[in-house]
């Protein structure tokens, strides 16, 4: 299927690896002009080297900076070959803040979460659908956590900032913007493939004296479909709400776990 967005131009948040990498992956691979955006230098770089191989089509940039950080979002929207005002698509992504029990969070702790998984896509929101209505065209795409459906009760400042979000979505999805081509949705991944749930079942070994391959075998067990996500997947879901056949998908929250949210709606 051509998804229609070759020659579009779309800025991924936390691209160098993970989930943001598959979606930049994905979009690339439709002809899509990518800027990745992430903290670490290093891996950026390198993610930039690969895709650029990968797909020799299209044009590739590498913004390393903080997105969560007013400096940040200034230079992605600034990049040379994709200013603010041309970007078509965002895939807003962010590193979830730490687990952990609530009586131990002060304020600085849910500012830090609430300006990673809340503010910070808004503000790019803010500053790029204007430029997408008036163009006629537009995908927003923010990848939360399949947490925002089924809370986990140490994963407080995600379930809050994250669901924050979706409420702020769930209206500004359905407002004008919506008549002039301009989609917002959220992709909600579950237990994916990537080094974040290394690490946390890393943690989860440590705590508790068991073995990792244990713990994971434990954890496939418990969805459905008896594995864990791979970000390609994840970046194929994340295009296809890119590109033109979407348009009549927005407001929703699309959720990718393999079955192992047990829920009816």
């Amino acid at each position: 299927m051509d998804l229609g967005i070759k020659g579009k131009w779309a800025l991924v948040c936390g691209a160098s690896k993970g989930l943001g990498l598959g979606c930049a992956q994905a979009l690339a691979a439709e002809g899509v002009n990518v800027v990745l955006v992430a903290r670490g230098a290093a891996a950026l770089d390198a993610a930039v080297a690969a895709l650029r191989e990968a797909a020799p089509g299209v044009s590739v940039l590498g913004v390393a900076a903080d997105i969560t950080t007013p400096e940040g979002r200034a230079a992605a929207l600034a990049v040379a070959g994709g200013p603010g005002t041309a970007f078509d698509i965002l895939v807003n992504n962010a590193g979830g803040p730490p687990p952990g029990d609530f009586r131990a969070w002060e304020r600085d702790e849910w500012i830090k979460a609430l300006d990673a998984n809340m503010l910070t896509p808004i503000e790019l929101l803010k500053a790029l659908v204007d430029g997408m209505a008036q163009r006629g065209f537009g995908r927003v795409v923010n990848i939360t956590s399949g947490a925002v459906k089924a809370p986990i009760d140490i994963l407080g400042l995600s379930n809050g900032a994250r669901s924050g979000l979706t409420g702020f979505v769930a209206g500004v999805a359905r407002s004008p913007l919506a008549g002039k081509g301009v989609t917002v949705n959220n992709l909600l991944p579950g237990a994916f493939d990537t080094d974040r749930l290394r690490v946390t079942m890393e943690g989860a070994a440590s705590k508790t004296g068991r073995d990792v391959e244990a713990i994971a075998d434990a954890r496939r067990k418990t969805i459905p479909a008896q594995r864990f996500g791979t970000p390609q997947e994840f970046g194929a879901i994340c295009a296809f709400l890119c590109s033109v056949h979407a348009g009549y998908i927005t407001g929703q929250n699309v959720l990718a776990d393999g079955g192992a949210y047990p829920g009816t709606f």
